[in-house]
């Protein structure tokens, strides 16, 4: 009798579970599938005048010349000051926001990795790998992989129209899912982004795509309605840039 108890029991459990998740159309999964992040860039024109501002509200403009990195992200800058043509470097733990601009050279990259994967035409846009336009960065306090010891550092936001509620920066050191292609071709699958920095609310953290599902209620829990369209056991880590901007529209509302 225990032992038929547990059957059903597990039975029960099974057709929660199947009961719960959701079914989306082609048309919805394309959507889904869209990418919707900036690109991320790891260089700074030394020939277009980037602004720095300060958390004291004093604006600096000038030209990158240098900078300190710690696995990727921005500890310190030195900038050939616009005006008086000096140099001043300035660390990340006294900078509020700064905004820079891509290199032509690191654009042509972007641009050529664009073109080698098949799966970049339907679910990213090109000209976000050729941006002309200033490219944010904000200072967070955070623990490089979870594992560090917490430091400022001035980190790209690369959701910069959608981050109300969810701030993602990007990662310099993230690895992609591979591919598969024949010699001289384009591939086809793979290049989605493993990790990404993490910002909602007074938390910041490093997310690897291993660990989503167990992130998934902190990030998007708050919103019952969000959380019955899009539970945890009907999306993936693919999804991740759509999930974030419409959880930002449905919880603006």
């Amino acid at each position: 009798m225990k032992l038929k108890a547990l059957l059903l029991a597990l039975s029960l459990v099974s057709v929660t579970t199947f009961a719960q998740k959701v079914k989306y159309s082609k048309e919805e999964k394309k959507e889904m599938n869209q990418y919707l992040f900036n690109e991320g860039f790891n260089t700074a024109s030394q020939k277009k005048i980037s602004t720095i501002i300060l958390k004291d509200n004093n604006e600096h403009q000038g030209y990158a010349k240098s900078w300190v990195k710690q696995k990727g992200q921005i500890l310190s800058i030195t900038i050939e000051d616009a005006d008086t043509g000096k140099s001043i470097k300035f660390d990340a733990k006294d900078i509020a926001e700064m905004y820079l601009y891509a290199t032509e050279t690191e654009k042509s990259m972007k641009a050529a990795k664009f073109i080698s994967n098949m799966r970049n035409y339907s679910t990213k846009k090109y000209g976000k790998s050729t941006t002309d336009d200033a490219i944010p960065f904000e200072n967070q306090t955070v623990s490089l992989k979870n594992k560090k010891e917490s430091k400022s550092f001035l980190m790209q936001v690369i959701n910069p129209e959608f981050n109300e509620k969810i701030s993602i920066y990007y990662d310099p050191f993230a690895k992609e899912t591979a591919g598969f292609g024949f010699a001289g071709a384009p591939a086809f699958g793979g290049g989605v982004i493993k990790s990404y920095y993490v910002r909602k609310g007074d938390k910041v953290m490093w997310l690897h795509k291993d660990d989503f599902e167990d992130n998934y209620d902190f990030l998007f829990g708050d919103n019952a309605e969000f959380m019955k369209k899009y539970p945890k056991d009907s999306v993936e880590w693919d999804y991740f840039s759509f999930l974030v901007y419409k959880y930002t529209e449905m919880s603006n509302g």
